[in-house]
């Protein structure tokens, strides 16, 4: 019985797996790098309408 081209292939298959791992480790490192951007720009927006308070609902605009 020879085991070597079954070695081969295994070895062949976990060289793409590894391959495949390191992509999606990438993804997810830029994924978690647009969340962090995106939630520190939603802070910001959240903080500049705390700071504007609530506008008068019936009020018109300036051009009137």
């Amino acid at each position: 019985m020879d085991t070597e081209p079954r070695f081969i292939e295994l070895e062949t298959r976990y060289a793409h797996l590894e391959r495949q791992v390191a992509e999606l480790s990438e993804v997810v490192f830029e994924q978690q790098r647009s969340l962090d951007a995106l939630r520190a720009q939603l802070r910001t927006m959240n903080a500049r309408l705390e700071q504007q308070g609530d506008a008068p609902a019936n009020e018109q605009p300036p051009h009137y």
